[in-house]
């Protein structure tokens, strides 16, 4: 769930862990549609049967559909300044893919703030160490730190 504070009171969240994001299920219809969308058609996403005679023993998800999953994610569970006129994915800083998302399974993101920065006069530039676990599994499919621009009005 968001919450609103004081951009002024952004600062002091340096070191939070924030609640994590609600679950979000990897169907095989996600994967396909992101195959579509990035013409990335390789057969350990999209064909159950050949992705079934892999190490992986059906289909996983893209590794960027579970990084570009990280906007909605993230938001779930945010901490954002009031008067937010708009937030910005300003890049990555580090992104390492662990473990691989199988189709069927569900994820969900972890948020620790590392840094918060007033580049200029309403305009907050946020680090993120994110972790995006793999319901039922140790190993998490990616962690990685996530730039955020948040534009106060």
């Amino acid at each position: 769930m968001t919450e609103t504070i004081p951009a002024r009171d952004l600062p002091k969240l340096v070191g939070k862990q924030l609640e994590p994001s609600p679950w979000i299920d990897i169907t095989q219809e996600r994967v396909n549609q992101f195959a579509e969308a990035t013409n990335d058609h390789q057969f350990i996403h999209v064909d159950a049967e050949k992705a079934a005679q892999t190490p992986f023993g059906g289909p996983i998800a893209h590794g960027f559909l579970s990084l570009s999953l990280l906007s909605y994610l993230n938001e779930q569970s945010a901490i954002v300044p009031e008067n937010l006129v708009m937030g910005i994915n300003y890049g990555s800083d580090k992104v390492r893919y662990l473990m691989p998302v199988r189709v069927g399974k569900r994820i969900r993101s972890h948020q620790k703030v590392l840094e918060v920065t007033e580049k200029k006069p309403g305009q907050w530039l946020i680090k993120n160490a994110v972790t995006v676990e793999i319901e039922g599994e140790e190993t998490p499919a990616l962690v990685a730190e996530i730039l955020s621009m948040m534009v106060v009005g």
